[in-house]
């Protein structure tokens, strides 16, 4: 396929929330600018109004429509449904590249670009983990199950493109060396979301933003302010934004222990509102791979106090004052009340805007994941 030709590109991911839906928006903007044709097939029972208005927002890029069908989270009949209704879909778009992203959409994206060659269809299958399915325990049922999985779908498998080092290093721990082609490849933010975005006058002194599930860490966060205040010796403020299974428990945990008039608590909404309530972002995250939260708060030029779980380090550096360790309230408070009371904390401790840009742009990694389909489709030409 000539190197100027464009591609149809089909993205195949679970649940349209959080870093990985933001991943696959970025590059279905940046591709369809770049001239190719992208589509999007996702579940259809996650989502909110918020999510509504992001596909609203990313329509006019996707020429190869927007199909949502149920997907569901665990593995169970529904999948055959799933499957087959996808494939109907997929199957009349044509597409020249099927990229699933996380363990849902990663399999359909492979088994059914399988049926496709099987068909004779010319299609890439590239795979994107984005944690996922690696955060399991590999000496447990759940895990041994998964990462059999995960190997045996390398065989169905052109490319795997790893976000971060850590989540390479991790497949490579837990499921093994690729058989086939991988590739690391930074996610980053557009150029519109790389500039400081000034506090309000009335916003808080810490904001956490994120889905409220215990695996991001609210309820760390919720302790940890409440240490920070001891620690500081006088009342803070803070807001805690997003939606989630675990809402009603925070908001709960917040009133039994006095911190609701301290502690807001506000529905989902885009980060740049959510970023303009404060100077300081907290990312308390049991486990990650590469969150856009942080990558997108480093670009709005807020001081940024984070766990060192994933690929996190890779962003803030790894022997960074601002990382603490995970699932520990005491030392995620160490690192809040030096944040609030250290004169020329966020100068000293987070990189530059510019040494930011270059290296987690969304058109350096748009640019580098296209390349990594036209070379395997060149590879699957020559086959």
């Amino acid at each position: 396929m000539p190197q100027t030709e464009p591609l149809r590109i089909i993205h195949c991911f679970r649940s349209p929330v959080g870093g990985i839906f933001r991943h696959v928006r970025d590059l279905a903007e940046h591709h369809s600018n770049a001239g190719h044709k992208v589509g999007i097939v996702c579940d259809s029972t996650t989502g909110g109004e918020h999510e509504d208005r992001l596909f609203d927002q990313i329509r006019p890029y996707l020429s190869l429509g927007l199909t949502r069908l149920p997907i569901h989270r665990t593995v169970g009949y529904g999948d055959a449904r799933a499957l087959w209704s996808s494939y109907n879909e997929i199957k009349s778009l044509q597409p020249d590249v099927l990229h699933g992203h996380g363990a849902k959409g990663g399999a359909l994206a492979r088994i059914i670009g399988s049926v496709l060659r099987v068909k004779r269809y010319r299609v890439a299958r590239v795979y994107s983990p984005h944690g996922g399915s690696l955060h399991y325990d590999p000496a447990s049922l759940a895990g041994r199950a998964i990462f059999t999985m995960e190997r045996l779908l390398e065989s169905m498998t052109d490319a795997i493109v790893f976000v971060c080092d850590f989540e390479r290093k991790t497949y490579e721990a837990k499921v093994g060396i690729p058989r086939c082609s991988a590739r690391m490849i930074y996610n980053g933010i557009s150029d519109a979301d790389i500039g400081a975005i000034p506090t309000r006058s009335d916003g808080v002194h810490f904001l956490y933003v994120g889905m409220l599930r215990d695996l991001k860490g609210p309820d760390v966060f919720i302790d940890a302010f409440a240490r920070t205040e001891r620690m500081v010796k006088h009342p803070l403020s803070a807001l805690v934004v997003g939606d989630g299974p675990d809402r009603d428990k925070y908001d709960a945990m917040m009133t039994q222990r006095g911190l609701g008039r301290r502690i807001g608590l506000l529905p989902a909404m885009p980060v740049q509102d959510a970023f303009s309530m404060s100077n300081i972002v907290v990312v308390p995250s049991r486990a990650e791979s590469m969150p856009y939260i942080v990558l997108e708060a480093l670009g709005a030029a807020k001081t940024v106090i984070a766990t060192r779980v994933g690929g996190i380090p890779e962003m803030l550096g790894a022997d960074s004052e601002a990382l603490v360790n995970p699932d520990d309230p005491d030392d995620l408070a160490r690192v809040m009340a030096k944040a609030v009371t250290t004169p020329g904390w966020h100068a000293s401790t987070m990189p530059s805007l510019d040494d930011f840009k270059a290296k987690f742009s969304a058109s350096v990694m748009a640019d580098g994941i296209l390349a990594l389909y036209r070379e395997r489709l060149t590879a699957i030409g020559a086959a």
